[in-house]
């Protein structure tokens, strides 16, 4: 009786797979950029490296899943004495914790049209957090070339501070230098795997 669950078990998941199409993130036409509160204003910045697998059951949303790796090394903020801070190990520190990654564990369809609450676990400065992350699908469609895209966009906040990034000044006049919420803006366009 238990081989028999387990095989259908190892047959739904196979099943499933089979329907699910592998869409593969295009780097050049996507971007991952944040935003913090820097004194009384804000800063962007951006990493220019990263990739990105998702399987995509249309049939079956709930089947798909995701997973999104950034180099923490190609962080750019404009400004190249702010970025080697950023890199160092007062913030980001690349050298220990090349790698900020996401894979998700689930995918349920939230309340808002084309809005979908992937869940999974973040992993980022060495902590992983178990997050929720609300991802909108923004089209498919067929490229000049023959193939097909699929975009995906999320704004999410995090706290630095979660994560073990800890750095920051008090200034004189009360207050400290930085904000522990980070804005996160992700927009992805990925291309169907042939």
């Amino acid at each position: 009786m238990k081989f028999r669950t387990l095989a259908v078990a190892a047959f739904l998941v196979t099943a499933s797979s089979l329907f699910a199409d592998t869409f593969n993130v295009d780097k050049v036409h996507s971007e991952a950029n944040f935003q913090v509160r820097h004194m009384m204003s804000k800063v962007s910045g951006k990493f220019d490296d990263f990739s990105g697998k998702i399987n995509i059951d249309r049939a079956n949303p709930s089947a798909s899943s995701v997973e999104f790796t950034i180099k923490t090394a190609s962080i750019d903020t404009s400004n190249a004495d702010r970025d080697k801070d950023l890199r160092s190990a007062n913030f980001f520190d690349v050298e220990k914790n090349p790698e900020i990654t996401f894979k998700s564990s689930k995918v349920v369809p939230s309340k808002k049209k084309d809005v979908y609450d992937v869940t999974g676990d973040l992993t980022m400065h060495g902590v992983t957090k178990h997050v929720t992350l609300p991802v909108e699908s923004t089209g498919f469609g067929k490229d000049p070339w023959g193939g097909e895209r699929a975009g995906f966009s999320l704004t999410t906040t995090v706290n630095r501070k979660d994560y073990g990034i800890n750095w920051n000044k008090a200034l004189d006049n009360g207050g400290v230098l930085l904000g522990d919420d980070v804005t996160i803006n992700i927009n992805l366009e990925a291309v169907k795997a042939k």
